[in-house]
C-alpha cells in the first residue's frame, strides 16, 4: 500500500495538539505507521511521531540505521512504502545533507542568495553587476541596468535581504566574493549551511552540521541555532553540540523510532534503563519458549490434541522470536603491542615553519612530549594543525630550530582524507594486503573475523570502499591502523561521522593506550575526555601549550585575558639553577657514551631474540635434542639483558632530562 500524503483537514487529526492555555494548535508534520525500505526488509518500520513548532530535535542512531532516510522522508525527497505522512498546509522544509553536490558555481554571495528564491537571484544579479561597475569604472553602459536593478530591489525590500545575507556570510567566516568552485569540501559545506539558514524554513534539517567546522564556527552555530525561532531537526554525533541545543531526542534503533522528551543527559539514563528492561523481558521470553519446546517434544499425542491452543501459542512465540532484532554489536578495539618507546618522544626547540616567508604557521615554538602524553591540537581550519604534526614527526623540515625524536618510535597515522584507503578495492583487500590472516599480538586472526570486530559483516567486507559511508570509512581506517604495531598514535580528525557509541569506545581505548597520542579534533567532549594537554594555534605563527582539555584551555585563556599585568617571569639564570637542582647532576662522559650506545645494543639483542623465536617455530626444531635447552637458556638470558638495558636507558634519560 503506497504512503498517503495529505493536507486536508480530515487527515490532520494526528497533528492536533492542545496547548497549555487550552488553545488548539496544529503540529507541523506527523507520521502514522510509516515504513520504508530499499527492496529488502523495512529499514524504518511502523513509525509514529510528530514534529511541533519551535522544537529542536536531535536524531540519534548507529551508522546505517536510517537517519538520513528519515530526513529524506521529512524533506519530501522520499516516499514511504506504507503509512500516512501528514503535513501542515504550506509547510517549507530545507535540508543540509552530508554530501556536497557537484557543480556548484558562482561566488559565495551568489550561492547563499539562492536560498531566498527569486529575490535571491535578483540580489545575486545586483551584486555581480555592482562588482563589474566597481572594476570597470570606464564602462558607463552598466550604470543604467544597475539603476533598474536597484529600483527593483527597493520594491522587494532587497537592502534588508542584502544585509541579512552578508551578516550570515560574515558570521560563518566566508569571503562573499570567493568562487565556490575553488573552495575545499569543508568550506563548501559552510556555504551550503549559510544558504540553508537564509531560507528560514518551517523545519530546518541538518545532517551532521558540525563536520569540517572548526571549534569557533561550531560555537557560533550553537549560539545562532539556539536563537533560531523555526523548528530544527539535526543529526549529530558531537555530544557537546547535542547537549547545548536539543530539547528532544529521537532515537532510531533496529528500525524502530523512540522519542525522549528530555535533554541528552536524561536520555542516556532513560536509554540505559530501557535496555535493562528489554534484556530482562527477552530472557524471560526465551526461558518460556525453551520450556514450551520441551513440552511439545515430551507431551503425548493425545495430550497435544487437547492443548491445541498451547500449540498455536508456541508457533506464535517461535515466529516472534525469529523476528526479534538484536542489538547491533559494539566495536572491539585492540591495538597491536609494540616495544616501548624511549621516555622522550619528541623535543622541539624554537621551531618555525611557513609556506610563505611573511606568513609563518609556526613561530619559535618549543615543546617536550614524553612517553604516555596525550596531546590535543586545536585551532581554526587552515591554521596549520596538520602542518604542526608533520613538522614534529619530521615529515616536514623545520625552517628554524630543532626537532629531536626519541628512540624506538613506531608511528601509526590516521589521515582525515583517508589517503591510506584504496577506494577501488574492497574492505577486505584494504586490510589483507594479499593475505587471508592477520597477526594480532602474536595470534593469527582471519581478516573477516577481525573486520567483524569493527562491525563489518562478511558481506560488507566484500563491498568496495567507495560505497561506504563516512563513518564506515573511518571505522575501516581505524581497523587498518590498529592492525599494525605502534607506540605513537597520530589521529587527524578521527571523530568525523563516527556514531556516539563508537566515540565512547575510542575514548576508552585511547585512555588505556600505553603509548603517546597526538590528536587533532574539533570535538570538544572528546578532547576533554582524552587529552592531558592542548596545543592551541592562536594565529600569526603563535602556538601555545595549556594543561588539560578544551574546557581547561578556555578557563586558562579567559583568566590570562583578565590579568591587567603580564605575569612576572622567573629570570633565566634562576630557572637553570632550579633545573640543575632537580636533576641533581650532569651525565658524565662515560654515561653519555653509554646512553648513545644502548639503543644499538637493544636492537642487536632484539634481533637475536627474534631469530631464536623463528628457529623455535620451525616444525623440526623439537627433534634437535640438546639444542632445545641451549636455545631456551639463551632466550632467558636475552630477556633479562633486555629488561636491564631498558631500565638503564630510562634511568640515564631521566638524569639527562
Amino acid at each position: 500500500m503506497p504512503a498517503q500524503v495529505n493536507v486536508l483537514p480530515v487527515r490532520l487529526c494526528v497533528l492536533i495538539v492542545i496547548g497549555i492555555d487550552g488553545i488548539v494548535e496544529m503540529a507541523l508534520l506527523g507520521m502514522q505507521d510509516v515504513s520504508v525500505g530499499y527492496g529488502g526488509g523495512p529499514l524504518l518500520e511502523r513509525m509514529n511521531f510528530q514534529v511541533e513548532s519551535g522544537e529542536r530535535i536531535c536524531l540519534l542512531g548507529r551508522n546505517g540505521v536510517g537517519k538520513s532516510t528519515l530526513m529524506k522522508l521529512i524533506g519530501g525527497e522520499l516516499e514511504a512504502e506504507s503509512g500516512v505522512v501528514s503535513r501542515s498546509p504550506g509547510l517549507s522544509v530545507t535540508c543540509l545533507t552530508q554530501v556536497v553536490p557537484a557543480g556548484l558555481k558562482g561566488t559565495v554571495f551568489d550561492v547563499v542568495s539562492e536560498g531566498l528564491g527569486s529575490r535571491g537571484k535578483l540580489l545575486a544579479e545586483y551584486h555581480l553587476l555592482s562588482h563589474r561597475v566597481a572594476t570597470e569604472a570606464h564602462n558607463e553602459n552598466l550604470l543604467g541596468p544597475l539603476d533598474k536593478l536597484q529600483h527593483r530591489l527597493d520594491l522587494e525590500g532587497g537592502w534588508q535581504l542584502n544585509h541579512y545575507v552578508e551578516t550570515i556570510i560574515e558570521k560563518i567566516k566566508l569571503d562573499a566574493d570567493a568562487e565556490v568552485a575553488t573552495l575545499s569540501a569543508g568550506m563548501k559545506r559552510r556555504v551550503l549551511l549559510a544558504r540553508a539558514i537564509v531560507r528560514e524554513p518551517d523545519i530546518l534539517l541538518l545532517d551532521e552540521p558540525t563536520n569540517h567546522l572548526d571549534i569557533e564556527a561550531i560555537t557560533w552555530l550553537e549560539e545562532f541555532l539556539g536563537q533560531y525561532t523555526g523548528t530544527l531537526m539535526f543529526v549529530s554525533h558531537d555530544r557537546a553540540f547535542v547537549k547545548k541545543l536539543s530539547t528532544r531526542i529521537i532515537e532510531l534503533d533496529r528500525g524502530r523510532l523512540t522519542s525522549y522528551q528530555c535533554d541528552y543527559e536524561t536520555y542516556l539514563r532513560r536509554k540505559e534503563s530501557a535496555l535493562a528492561v528489554e534484556s530482562v523481558e527477552n530472557d524471560l521470553f526465551d526461558k518460556k519458549l525453551a520450556q514450551e519446546e520441551v513440552w511439545i517434544r515430551k507431551g503425548i499425542k493425545a495430550r497435544r490434541r487437547r492443548n491445541e491452543g498451547r500449540v498455536r501459542a508456541l508457533v506464535k512465540m517461535r515466529e516472534e522470536r525469529s523476528q526479534r532484532k538484536e542489538l547491533v554489536g559494539t566495536v572491539r578495539m585492540q591495538m597491536q603491542d609494540a616495544q616501548l618507546s624511549g621516555k622522550l618522544v619528541i623535543e622541539a626547540k624554537g621551531i618555525s615553519f611557513g609556506y610563505k616567508p611573511d606568513e609563518p604557521i609556526i613561530r619559535e615554538f618549543s615543546t617536550l612530549i614524553m612517553r604516555g602524553d596525550k596531546i590535543g591540537v586545536i585551532g581554526p581550519n587552515g591554521s596549520g594543525k596538520t602542518t604542526l604534526l608533520r613538522v614534529l614527526l619530521k615529515e616536514l623540515e623545520a625552517q628554524a630550530g630543532t626537532v629531536r625524536q626519541g628512540t624506538n618510535l613506531e608511528v601509526a597515522y590516521f589521515d582525515q582524507s583517508h589517503a591510506q584507503l584504496d577506494y577501488e578495492k574492497s574492505v577486505y583487500e584494504n586490510i589483507a594486503d594479499g593475505s587471508e590472516t592477520i597477526s594480532i599480538n602474536g595470534s593469527p586472526r582471519h581478516i573477516i573475523g577481525y573486520l567483524q570486530d569493527f562491525l563489518f559483516t562478511p558481506r560488507q567486507s566484500r563491498n568496495s570502499v567507495g560505497n561506504l559511508s563516512g563513518g564506515e570509512r573511518n571505522r575501516l581506517l581505524l581497523a587498518r591502523l590498529f592492525a599494525r604495531p605502534s607506540n605513537v598514535l597520530v589521529l587527524d580528525e578521527p571523530t568525523n561521522d563516527l556514531d556516539i557509541e563508537t566515540l565512547d569506545l575510542l575514548e576508552e581505548f585511547l585512555l588505556n593506550y600505553s603509548g603517546t597520542v597526538l590528536l587533532v579534533s574539533h570535538d570538544r567532549e572528546f578532547l576533554n575526555n582524552v587529552v592531558t594537554s592542548t596545543l592551541v594555534m592562536e594565529g600569526k605563527g603563535t602556538v601555545k601549550e595549556y594543561v588539560g582539555g578544551y574546557d581547561d584551555w578556555l578557563r586558562q585563556s579567559e583568566k590570562a585575558n583578565q590579568l591587567q599585568e603580564p605575569p612576572v617571569k622567573v629570570p633565566a639564570k634562576k630557572a637553570v639553577t632550579k633545573r640543575k637542582s632537580e636533576r641533581g647532576r650532569k651525565l658524565s662522559f662515560k654515561e653519555t657514551k653509554e646512553l648513545e650506545a644502548i639503543p644499538k645494543m637493544i636492537e642487536t639483542l632484539e634481533t637475536e631474540q627474534q631469530q631464536l623465536h623463528e628457529a623455535m617455530a620451525e616444525p623440526d626444531f623439537y627433534k634437535k635434542g640438546s639444542e632445545i635447552a641451549a636455545v631456551t637458556a639463551r632466550l632467558s638470558e636475552l630477556r633479562e639483558q633486555l629488561e636491564n638495558a631498558y631500565a638503564r636507558w630510562q634511568k640515564l634519560e631521566e638524569l639527562q632530562e
